[in-house]
């Protein structure tokens, strides 16, 4: 196929050339109707490039195929068999692949280091979650994705399990052992869905982890903004086999998505996916350069240590480390994450990436280069001289990993939707939550609907929040009253 193709991109000029006059939605009219103000901010561009994507970017007919054609584009480029875009981002890809793999009060292998996108998909649709436990880190207190030995267990003890999901990579950068899991899935006639959201320049060079449609997945779901050149909300799910119907998995995306897609969204997809091709390689060749050059930096400041290969895979650890995801453990500076990444973006104006009670981390990409990473260092570096000012360190109470699994005692949607009421804190142990309690990021529900409370969890979540953790979905954010169900 022709990669230098982009035909988004190309529909759009042609829209703009041919000076095409809309009586349709958007209401700005390419801006003409927007506040000056507001065009003084975002620019005239986004409103001139902001149209419908059919009866403006297509015909009524879409007999162009614009959107068609940027998709099989994206396909090849990859090697999927079939891929589809979205524009509301990886939390809607990830419930329309689940929802083509299971339905309600089926089961579905999850494992429980998953993103609280694919628990609001449990209480959409009433599956069932089987939770397969990750592999625990008890010195680093960290979590790896669960492995294949775990899953064949879980289909051992589930047998009419319909389906497994994946995250990998985490946003710790750590992977899975995604070959060994899709046979386990495989063997037993199922598809594997990955959560690749973190994934989306993996198939662009081959130093960095397998993707999943070369591991065998199924279906695998990517947010292309969040480490490639898309605009945020912009996604995309593949799909490879005969496991999924393609016509289902898009019906399942039809459901949930928008009638209104952003062709702004569209374009950014359209456009990346040709740069990687085209450029993609050399783009890594320079980022994978600079990623060990930036580790080899930080490691030289002192009370820091970048985490590696060394620390986060092996046996009982994960599989493979994506090197642009770079985890630094400030530990030994006698403060915590939180407020390390507080302190940078009050002084420095630098905003790191995800921070918990003894790490950091900053998030590397194709488009950094030497001048960012002067930044990132610079700032790290006063901050290890201040860290005096950021002691003592509010300390956090980290359950063992009996105690952070907690039991599944209802379907999340039953406690979700059911009888609930708001109670102290104190009181919540022993009690089934009906929400969802999310430090974030990294978005992994420390609790989520149907699971019961123990005394822990509580402590972990409520010492965390005083030491700086965000739980945002909770209905107290400060984790005072928890919203737990009824109890007959």
């Amino acid at each position: 196929m022709d990669h230098s193709q982009a035909p988004v991109l190309d529909a759009l000029a042609a829209y703009h050339s041919e000076k095409q006059t809309p009586f349709t939605p958007p209401g700005h009219k390419q801006g003409l109707g927007a506040d000056p103000r507001v065009r003084a901010v975002l620019g005239d561009a986004v409103f001139r490039s902001d149209v419908l994507a059919i009866s403006g970017l297509d015909d009524r007919m879409s007999s162009r195929g614009v959107l068609a054609r940027a998709q099989e584009l994206m396909a090849d480029a990859v090697g999927a068999e079939h891929t589809f875009f979205s524009t509301c981002g990886s939390s809607l890809s990830v419930k329309a692949a689940m929802l083509s793999v299971a339905g309600p009060h089926e089961k579905l292998l999850v494992g429980r280091d998953a993103h609280k996108s694919v628990v609001s998909g449990l209480v959409l649709a009433g599956i069932v979650p089987v939770w397969v436990d990750p592999q625990w880190d008890a010195e680093r207190h960290l979590a790896h994705p669960p492995s294949a030995d775990a899953f064949r267990a879980a289909f051992a003890e589930h047998p009419d399990a319909r389906g497994a999901l994946v995250t990998t990579p985490t946003p710790y950068g750590t992977c899975s052992d995604l070959p060994a899991i899709a046979r386990t899935c495989h063997d037993h006639g199922v598809p594997l869905i990955v959560d690749e959201a973190w994934g989306a320049h993996l198939p662009f060079h081959p130093e960095l982890p397998t993707w999943a449609m070369d591991a065998g997945a199924d279906v695998c779901v990517t947010s292309v903004h969040k480490m490639g050149s898309g605009l945020e909300q912009g996604s995309v799910f593949h799909l490879q086999g005969d496991l999924i119907n393609p016509d289902v998995l898009k019906n399942r995306e039809d459901l949930l998505g928008t009638t209104s897609p952003s062709v702004l969204l569209y374009a950014a997809l359209d456009g990346w996916r040709r740069q990687m091709v085209q450029h993609g390689h050399a783009l890594y060749d320079d980022a994978l350069a600079l990623a060990k050059s930036v580790r080899a930096r930080i490691a030289e400041i002192d009370g820091m240590h970048v985490h590696g290969r060394d620390d986060f895979c092996g046996p009982g650890r994960a599989a493979d480390l994506d090197p642009l995801q770079v985890i630094i453990d400030i530990s030994r500076l006698g403060t915590t994450g939180y407020r390390i990444a507080d302190w940078i973006r009050e002084h420095h104006h630098v905003n790191l990436h995800l921070s918990d009670h003894r790490r950091t981390s900053a998030q590397l990409t194709h488009a950094d280069d030497e001048r960012t990473a002067d930044v990132l260092i610079t700032a790290l570096r006063d901050a290890a001289a201040h860290a005096g000012g950021l002691r003592p360190a509010t300390p956090v109470e980290i359950p063992d990993p009996a105690e952070l699994r907690l039991e599944q005692v209802t379907l999340p949607r039953d406690a979700f939707f059911g009888r609930v009421e708001q109670v102290p804190w104190e009181e919540a142990a022993g009690r089934v939550t009906a929400e969802m309690l999310t430090p974030y990021p990294p978005g992994i529900p420390a609790a989520l609907p149907g699971e019961r409370l123990n005394s822990a969890v509580l402590h972990y979540l409520r010492s965390g929040v005083e030491a700086g953790m965000v739980v945002p979905d909770a209905a107290d954010p400060q984790v005072k009253t928890v919203r737990v169900s009824v109890e007959d």
